[in-house]
């Protein structure tokens, strides 16, 4: 299964913490945004494992997330 899930990238005081909002508990920080992202990933690779493995159902994607710039 290949899904594409949202993830909210926000700063802190001491770098970054994101979240997706479809994988309630998977979370994941760093110093830079580039590493929050690949820690990130790690952490919905494991999530999706980890469920798989205990045999419970796999979210869908229903969260669409945009960037719109405005003048």
């Amino acid at each position: 299964m290949n899904n594409t899930y949202a993830v909210i990238y926000e700063p802190t005081r001491t770098g970054y913490s994101a979240y997706a909002p479809d994988l309630p508990g998977c979370i994941a920080t760093g110093k830079t945004l580039q590493e929050t992202r690949k820690r990130m990933l790690g952490a919905m690779e494991f999530h999706l494992r980890s469920m798989r493995e205990d045999g419970d159902p796999i979210p869908e994607p229903t969260r669409i997330a945009d960037m719109t710039q405005v003048a």
